[in-house]
C-alpha cells in the first residue's frame, strides 16, 4: 500500500480520495474547507494543512484542482509540490486544465525527476463515489504504467491518449462533443413539445433510431424517460452547467490556438454562456432544456 498525497478534496476530488482509502492506503489530503477534509478525515483519511505535509512522505500524489492557475502554482510555486516532494515521486493530476498548463508542468516535473500523468475524468461526482470514472491519461508510458493501479482504484476505464498533455486534449475534444449533442437532444424535446409530440415517445423512438447518443440514453434532459436522469431530480447537478462552459471554453482557446474549425463548438459555448448568465450556473448541465423552452416560448 502506498502512502498518497491528494491536493484538492471537493465534490470530485473527495470521493476519489476516499476511495484510495477504501483500497488500503494511507491519504494524507489537503483543501480549503474544513469540512472536506472533515469527511476524508470520517472516511479513515489523514487531513493535513499544508502541500509540504500532503507530499513530504508520499509514493504518489495526486491533484484535483480547478483550472491552470491553481494547477501550476500548487506544483512550481515556491511552496508547491516540486519543492518539497521527493524525487521519484509519482504525479497525477485530474484536474481539467488548458493544454499549454499541463505540458508546462509536466516539464517542470520531469526536470525535478519526478513522473508526471495528466489524468482528467469524466463520470461526473456519480462517478467519482462509485469508482467508475473515465481516466483520459497523457504522459510518458513508465508513467502511465506506474498510475493505472492507483487510476484503477478511482475508475473504471483507464486510457493513455498519448504524451504530456493530450489526456487533457481528450477531455475538452469529448465534452465539446457532450455539450453539442446534449443542446441537439434539448432541442429536439423542445420542437417536440411544440408539433405535440410526447417525450416518451420521441425517447422511444429516438433511443433506438439514428438520433441515440449518450446525451439521451444515459442523460436524457427531460423527466420521464429516463428515472436517474438529473432531470427528475430539478436538474441537481452531476455536472454543473458553469463546468461545462469552463471546458467549452477551454475547447475554444485550443481551437484558437491550434487554427481548428469548431463553429457548433462556439455556439455551444456562448449558450451555456448565457445560461450561465442567468443564474443557472450551478444547475445540471441537462436543464439548458429549460433555457431553450424558455427562449422558444418567448
Amino acid at each position: 500500500m502506498a502512502t498518497i498525497g491528494f491536493i484538492g478534496l471537493g465534490n470530485m476530488g473527495g470521493p476519489m480520495a476516499i476511495n484510495l482509502v477504501k483500497a488500503g492506503h494511507k491519504v494524507c489530503g489537503l483543501d480549503l474547507s474544513p469540512d472536506a477534509k472533515a469527511r476524508l478525515k470520517e472516511a479513515g483519511g489523514m487531513p493535513v494543512d499544508s502541500v509540504a505535509e500532503a507530499v513530504a512522505s508520499a509514493d504518489v500524489v495526486v491533484t484535483m484542482l480547478p483550472a491552470g492557475a491553481h494547477v501550476r502554482k500548487v506544483y512550481t510555486g515556491e511552496d508547491g509540490i516540486l519543492a518539497h516532494a521527493r524525487p521519484g515521486t509519482l504525479l497525477i493530476d485530474s484536474s481539467t486544465i488548458d493544454v499549454e498548463s499541463a505540458r508546462v508542468v509536466a516539464a517542470a516535473a520531469e526536470n525535478a525527476g519526478m513522473p508526471m500523468v495528466d489524468a482528467p475524468v469524466s463520470g461526473g461526482v456519480a462517478g467519482a463515489a462509485g469508482g467508475t470514472l473515465t481516466f483520459m491519461v497523457g504522459g510518458p508510458e513508465a508513467a502511465y504504467e506506474a498510475a493505472h493501479p492507483y487510476l484503477d482504484v478511482m475508475g473504471k476505464t483507464i486510457v493513455h491518449a498519448g504524451d504530456a498533455g493530450t489526456g487533457q486534449a481528450a477531455k475538452i475534444c469529448n465534452n465539446m462533443l457532450l455539450g453539442i449533442s446534449m443542446i441537439g437532444v434539448s432541442e429536439a424535446f423542445v420542437l417536440a413539445e411544440r408539433l405535440g409530440l410526447d417525450a416518451q415517445k420521441l425517447y422511444d423512438i429516438s433511443s433506438t433510431a439514428s438520433g441515440q447518443c449518450w446525451s439521451l440514453t444515459s442523460y436524457c434532459p427531460v423527466p420521464g424517460p429516463l428515472p436517474t436522469s438529473p432531470a427528475n431530480r430539478d436538474y441537481q447537478p452531476g455536472f454543473a452547467a458553469a463546468m461545462m462552459l469552463k471546458d467549452l471554453k477551454l475547447a475554444q482557446e485550443a481551437a484558437n490556438a491550434s487554427g481548428a474549425s469548431t463553429p457548433l463548438g462556439a455556439e455551444a459555448a456562448a449558450l451555456y454562456n448565457m445560461f450561465c448568465n442567468s443564474g443557472e450556473g450551478g444547475t445540471d448541465f441537462s436543464g439548458i432544456v429549460r433555457f431553450l423552452r424558455g427562449k422558444t416560448e418567448g
